[in-house]
């Protein structure tokens, strides 16, 4: 019965963690499914939002309700400034270039992160209930519970806004055929560039979130290998495979930390990515179309 008990909670908690990968997967593919680039840099674009929170919260000391929009909306000028001088440029360029110079971003971001705050390891404020969670027998972490609610709700909000708000359907459009999104006189490239601040201010909450739980570190980026997992078995341009890919991941790293040990909850995701990809090389969801890198 106890064992049970415990395969339920580790479970509960593992989904709890899917659902902080699904937000981060979700700005992962809004880029890809508009611009068609891999945005390697996700991890970082959630770690300068993590860290930007931290700067108005912590060093600046404004209230919560004002820093965390404040942290958000920074991480969305930082998108539209990584859009517009440094992927742009690219457009037209082999998917390879784009690529490479996300990977080379990451970099810079690191950097960026060293430089102005160290690679001390930081806490963030508490804005989150501390209260035990408990499912009558089952214990779930308070900050991991309420970080998993907040994620549903903004991926919903998300998804709403995206489906009825003009600025989504343009990017639905572009997504589905540029050139027919041209056509009908759709602004493409500040679709391109809506996308980038979309993707910035999503992975600002996520890395929030996740800062809160982990605490700050410059090797927060670590994050984003696990949501290149996430993206990669879900389908690179499937909304619905980041959301279901995030809980399989998070369900998958619960279980091989529960039952293997903390050290091989990264093997177990590449495990299940290589399985997926010889089953379904373009992801659960993705497009038969999809070019790997």
């Amino acid at each position: 019965m106890m064992d049970w008990a415990y395969l339920f909670e580790i479970s509960l908690t593992g989904i709890a963690s899917g659902g902080l990968y699904a937000l981060a997967a979700l700005a992962f593919v809004l880029v890809y499914k508009a611009t068609r680039v891999v945005n390697i840099a996700i991890g970082e674009m959630l770690m300068m939002g993590a860290y930007l929170f931290f700067t108005f919260a912590a060093m600046w000391a404004l209230p919560l309700w004002l820093a965390i929009p404040a942290a958000v909306l920074a991480s969305g000028v930082l998108g539209a400034v990584i859009e517009r001088t440094i992927i742009r440029p690219l457009l037209g360029e082999p998917p390879i270039s784009v690529f490479m110079v996300t990977v080379g971003l990451t970099s810079v971001l690191i950097g960026i992160v060293e430089m102005i705050w160290t690679a001390d390891q930081r806490r963030l404020p508490d804005f989150m209930p501390t209260q035990p969670i408990m499912l009558g027998e089952v214990f779930l972490a308070p900050k991991v519970f309420w970080g998993s609610v907040i994620a549903v709700v903004f991926i919903a909000t998300v998804l709403l806004v995206f489906r009825f708000w003009r600025g989504g359907v343009a990017l639905r459009a572009t997504a589905s055929d540029q050139a027919a999104a041209y056509s009908v006189g759709i602004n493409v490239p500040r679709v391109f560039s809506l996308a980038w601040v979309v993707s910035a201010m999503i992975a600002a909450v996520s890395g929030i979130i996740v800062g809160s739980i982990g605490g700050l570190s410059s090797s927060m980026g670590v994050f984003g290998l696990s949501v290149l997992v996430v993206v990669i078995v879900g389908g690179l341009d499937s909304v619905l495979g980041a959301l279901i890919g995030g809980l399989v991941i998070g369900l998958v790293e619960a279980l091989a930390g529960a039952y293997l040990g903390g050290e091989y909850k990264l093997l177990a995701t590449f495990i299940v990515l290589v399985v997926i990809l010889m089953i379904r090389p373009y992801g659960l969801f993705g497009t038969h179309e999809i070019e790997r890198l």
